[in-house]
């Protein structure tokens, strides 16, 4: 048995994707710039594209930006407002972002920008009035996670946004987890900029795209043509723009269907998994992305940390399960998880945190077989644990 349970880290092409990007390929392949036939054939599956992706989070297609993916997305939104600054300002990240977030905000404080990292709770939540009182005069960019990947926790996007807007600063939110699985409406969310991706849509990897309100000023990071409004040069890669367009165009057509259903499996794995002793949940359990399960291995037994995320996630794939794990391995040595060490926990607690994420192929047998897999291997590795509940 195969049972993919990492939807958040990548979804597979859906069929209709592939078809579309097969016939960009073999029908479509001219230069969306070129004014011939060839040209427009493809420079009008462009612009489909790009409606489809607009129609997704309800934007104007003129305010989307195509990029390779969520990271340029983000890069562009954070680097595009910096670069307006011939002097280094003041900008605010969570403390829970992406690293697609976080490292460019670490190279502009390299450079002399000023960089607040604005607290969590135990939960991964981020409190308004932190963000109020984070606030300076030189503050130029707010950027916080949507979604968050590795613990599900959704922020309260409007009312950090509303802060940003009645200050007239510009509000940046990375939306790769949340689109196509929560209703996105930047014409109702006070947000300057956004991200989604097509990859995390079952479209295909390779594809993304920047929302930018209307008004709103980036400077390009890439010199060049002068393609996507000027703010992203380089020919399009066609195919998976095309194959990113469908994505989004069917997640939305079955997001009142599949969001619920989601959440219901949401919900019971979160039940099945909160009875093991040597689980903890992690995030905020009913405040998070529909598609996402998470939780800290600990033992009562003061085992802590002998047993890691990473430890399990071997162990499942041995049994056809793949799922994800939030601590790093870096030459040899295991890397606390940032998120985790963010929310309070322990350096030797961060290593415990694992993530299974669902999509359009789990079923309840999935869930409740992983769930017996998960309990057997967790009484092999932590006996004492296993003991205990006899």
């Amino acid at each position: 048995m195969q049972i993919y349970l990492d939807y958040s880290a990548t979804t597979p092409a859906r069929p209709e994707a592939i078809q579309a990007m097969q016939t960009a390929l073999t029908q479509q392949w001219g230069n969306p710039s070129s004014l011939h036939e060839w040209g427009q054939r493809a420079a009008t599956a462009l612009e489909l594209a790009r409606m489809q992706v607009a129609s997704l989070i309800n934007a104007l297609p003129e305010s989307m930006i195509f990029t390779s993916g969520g990271t340029e997305a983000d890069n562009l939104a954070i680097m595009g407002i910096a670069r307006l600054y011939t002097k280094p300002q003041h900008i605010i990240i969570s403390s829970v972002e992406h690293s697609a977030v976080a490292e460019p905000a670490r190279q502009l404080e390299q450079l002399g920008w000023e960089v607040t990292r604005l607290p969590v709770d135990k939960l991964g939540r981020i409190h308004p009035l932190d963000l109020q009182e984070s606030l300076r005069s030189n503050t130029v960019l707010i950027s916080i996670i949507y979604g968050q990947s590795e613990v599900g926790t959704l922020q309260p996007i409007e009312a950090l946004g509303q802060i940003a807007r009645d200050r007239n600063i510009m509000f940046h939110t990375d939306a790769v987890q949340v689109a196509g699985k929560l209703q996105v409406d930047v014409q109702k969310l006070p947000v300057d900029l956004l991200s989604v991706s097509s990859h995390k849509l079952y479209g295909p990897q390779g594809a993304g795209a920047l929302y930018v309100r209307p008004g709103v000023e980036l400077v390009p990071m890439l010199g060049g043509g002068g393609q996507e409004l000027k703010l992203r040069s380089g020919t399009q890669a066609l195919p998976t723009i095309v194959g990113f367009g469908v994505a989004a165009e069917l997640a939305l057509q079955e997001i009142d269907v599949e969001t619920p259903r989601l959440i219901a499996l949401r919900d019971r794995l979160f039940d099945q998994l909160s009875h093991v002793p040597s689980l903890v949940a992690t995030g905020d359990r009913y405040c998070r992305l529909p598609h996402h399960v998470s939780f800290c291995i600990v033992s009562p037994d003061g085992d802590t940390g002998k047993v890691t995320g990473k430890t399990l996630v071997r162990q499942l794939n041995l049994a056809g399960i793949g799922i994800s794990s939030g601590s790093a391995c870096n030459s040899g040595k295991l890397t606390p998880s940032p998120i985790l060490l963010a929310m309070g926990y322990s350096k030797t607690k961060a290593v415990g945190g694992i993530r299974l994420s669902l999509g359009r192929e789990t079923t309840e047998a999935d869930i409740d077989w992983t769930v017996m897999a998960i309990e057997q291997i967790l009484d092999r590795l932590m006996p004492k644990v296993a003991l205990s509940r006899r």
